[in-house]
């Protein structure tokens, strides 16, 4: 019995989590509408901007993109002066791709309003459970982590 009640509960998160990721990356997509960037060169730009100085190799594998689609997204982001390719500076056959200013700012302004939007809607909840839901969602998303170097 104790079984089948866990595994609803899992079904129930799952759903749970399924359905706040894709209201979250709609709202996103709204707030993109008014930048000159598309949802894929967002989250790659975002990437980017955590992980200094990737190869466009370590950039598909972070995003989970073919090589071929991730050089396609680069180039585009390059000729909009969202980024720019440079030499590393130990090896010059590795190419790294640096975030511009421009790439930077979208970023920021980006990120500035989709915590708005969650601001807003967390405006209800007691101070109490907000923390408690951070808490929850830095354990799982730790747990998530460990699980996945352990199977790599």
């Amino acid at each position: 019995m104790k079984d089948e009640l866990q595994n609803e509960i899992i079904i129930d998160l799952e759903k749970k989590l399924r359905n706040i990721s894709r209201t979250i990356k709609l709202s996103g997509r709204k707030i993109l509408k008014n930048y000159p960037i598309t949802s894929p060169q967002f989250v790659a730009l975002q990437v980017l901007t955590e992980n200094h100085g990737m190869t466009i190799g370590e950039l598909c594998h972070k995003i989970g993109l073919a090589f071929s689609t991730t050089t396609d997204l680069v180039d585009r982001m390059e000729k909009n002066g969202l980024v720019e390719r440079m030499r590393d500076t130990v090896d010059r056959r590795v190419v790294r791709i640096r975030v511009l200013s421009k790439g930077d700012l979208i970023i920021r302004e980006v990120i500035e309003k989709r915590q708005q939007y969650l601001k807003e809607i967390l405006h209800t909840f007691p101070n109490e459970k907000t923390q408690q839901l951070n808490a929850l969602l830095y354990e799982l998303y730790n747990e998530m982590e460990n699980y996945n170097k352990e199977i790599r």
